[in-house]
């Protein structure tokens, strides 16, 4: 967990500064003045659900008193909606914290119809959850340009559906849920995809598709099938749709190569603008009406 800063003196001022008590703000947040008094004086700290709760009642934002470094994982999360696990697991219609608990500790993914109800919960998107999970589970996700790193690879049928929902339409609208269903009917009418089987795969509600329907899938979004193949792994052909949406993506973003970098100060050579254009063209039939020539 990336815990958030927490400094108890701050607390006391702000405390002060709103003209509350230790009693009235131990009232406001449901704990006893005795808690408060020992948040105040660094004995202990607030447990983490209840940070929004406390920031709420001094009237200050969740942000700007407990700061955070670092982009958070599941638990975070959690704790940044305001639930402590138990009432998180009730969400999700389980009775035991235990599939929740092991998602945080990064143990075992959550099971797909879970991921849907948590986003909402949490107020996040579904592909925010998803990669607060791989956050959970020791996989980082920060931006390539920034830190080199590589961006979570997408696993699942949600995961791989939001990856380009989010990612693959530059300067563009994203399909809708009716005009995936469209879409996947188009090719294959046998795949009978509906609204609703749509929204339930991108949310993670259904986390099986049949053959029709992850063929059909590949044609909505215009990428190799080999992307909606089963298995934990992306296969290398699907490993090199994602590697360019990426590359397109820096692109878009002004963020290509650092073009800069090592003391580039002319920008980017002929050589590396030809194999742009070059990679751009490859990726033509694989991307939502990529463009070379812009």
């Amino acid at each position: 967990m990336s815990t958030r800063q927490f400094d108890g003196a701050r607390v006391r001022a702000e405390r002060r500064a709103a003209d509350l008590t230790q009693g009235e703000l131990a009232e406001l947040i449901g704990v006893g003045r005795g808690a408060v008094a020992k948040w105040e004086t660094a004995k202990t700290v607030p447990e983490p659900h209840k940070l929004p709760a406390l920031a709420k009642a001094l009237g200050g934002s969740l942000d700007e008193l407990f700061p955070r470094d670092g982009a958070p994982d599941l638990a975070d999360l959690r704790c940044d909606a305001g639930y402590p696990q138990a009432d998180a697991s009730r969400i999700v219609g389980v009775r035991s914290h235990m599939p929740l608990y092991k998602a945080e500790r990064g143990i075992a993914r959550l099971d797909g119809s879970y991921v849907g109800p948590l986003a909402t919960a949490y107020g996040v998107t579904v592909g925010e959850l998803l990669a607060a999970q791989e956050r959970s589970f020791g996989i980082s996700t920060p931006p390539p340009a920034q830190s080199g790193e590589r961006s979570v690879v997408p696993r699942t049928v949600a995961e791989k559906i939001n990856y380009l929902l989010e990612n693959a339409y530059f300067g563009q609208t994203p399909p809708v849920d009716a005009e995936i269903a469209q879409a996947i009917n188009e090719w294959d009418a046998m795949a009978a995809a509906t609204v609703d089987n749509v929204r339930a795969l991108r949310t993670g509600a259904e986390t099986t598709a049949s053959p029709a329907m992850r063929a059909g899938l590949a044609h909505a979004f215009q990428v190799d099938p080999a992307f909606f193949a089963d298995g934990a792994e992306v296969n290398p052909a699907a490993r090199e749709v994602l590697e360019g949406i990426r590359f397109l993506g820096s692109i878009h973003q002004g963020q290509i190569l650092g073009l800069a970098a090592r003391g580039n100060k002319a920008g980017l050579s002929t050589e590396m603008i030809a194999k742009i254009n070059e990679l751009v063209a490859e990726l033509q039939d694989k991307l939502p009406d990529a463009q070379g020539d812009e």
